[in-house]
């Protein structure tokens, strides 16, 4: 937990100034959430599935424009259970294109955008494909918007089918190539809420292999990707 909501909590110091009273009752609300049971079967637990779209590839540099989340609660994905949401930036407006009809009219403020985020999530594993990109950009805005630090870890999904699939983990990395060979036939690239429901389906074929090779809750799935990753980095 970052030191500003340690302290606000405590009493030590006054809220961010810059959020509002119903911003600062959000937070206090989602803080005070249990955390989940990752010893659970993934049959009996909730994952979220994060994206984003970006005004470019930087991510230290580019606005975030946009946050797609969907779940998957016990092995399923409810269409019901989504977030999509638009920042406001200080750039040039959409095009035409960027704002058709399915996607929201408003723009939302970007401290509001990312409190959405956290109440969809609540403390739910957050999973990504390539955290390098999604995660670092999200955990950049919340500690800009909110001086929040996330509490629940992120599932980079890059690292876990490449060791769940290794007869097939000589792909570049992309996630094209996965859906490509799963046969996933994506609604639209590079929309947030698209791309999250591409790797929400990763994950449901992720959690059937793992859980035949005796990963089988959202805690050793997490060691898994650790291993993975930390095998990979020390190469």
């Amino acid at each position: 937990m970052s030191t500003w909501f340690s302290k606000l909590f405590s009493g030590q110091d006054a809220p961010d100034p810059r959020l509002n009273a119903d911003q600062q009752r959000l937070l206090a609300d989602w803080s005070r959430l249990p955390p989940p049971d990752l010893g659970r079967s993934h049959r009996q637990s909730r994952y979220v599935v994060v994206d984003v779209e970006l005004g470019g590839l930087d991510t230290r540099t580019e606005s975030l424009l946009a946050i797609g989340a969907l779940a998957v609660t016990d092995g399923l994905i409810d269409f019901n259970d989504a977030l999509r949401a638009t920042l406001a930036t200080d750039g040039p407006p959409p095009t035409e294109a960027e704002a058709g009809s399915d996607r929201p009219s408003a723009a939302m403020a970007p401290a509001d955008a990312l409190i959405a985020l956290l109440r969809f999530a609540g403390k739910a594993p957050l999973v990504v494909y390539h955290a390098v990109f999604v995660a670092k950009r999200l955990e950049r805005a919340l500690s800009e918007h909110l001086r929040l630090d996330l509490p629940q870890p992120w599932l980079d999904l890059a690292w876990v089918m490449s060791d769940l699939f290794r007869e097939v983990s000589e792909m570049d990395g992309r996630l094209d190539p996965w859906l490509d060979h799963f046969a996933i036939e994506s609604i639209r690239r590079h929309d947030a809420l698209s791309d999250a429901y591409d790797t929400a389906r990763l994950l449901q074929i992720a959690i059937a292999k793992a859980a035949r090779k005796g990963f089988d809750t959202p805690a050793s799935l997490l060691e898994l990707e650790k291993a993975r990753r930390h095998m990979h980095q020390d190469g």
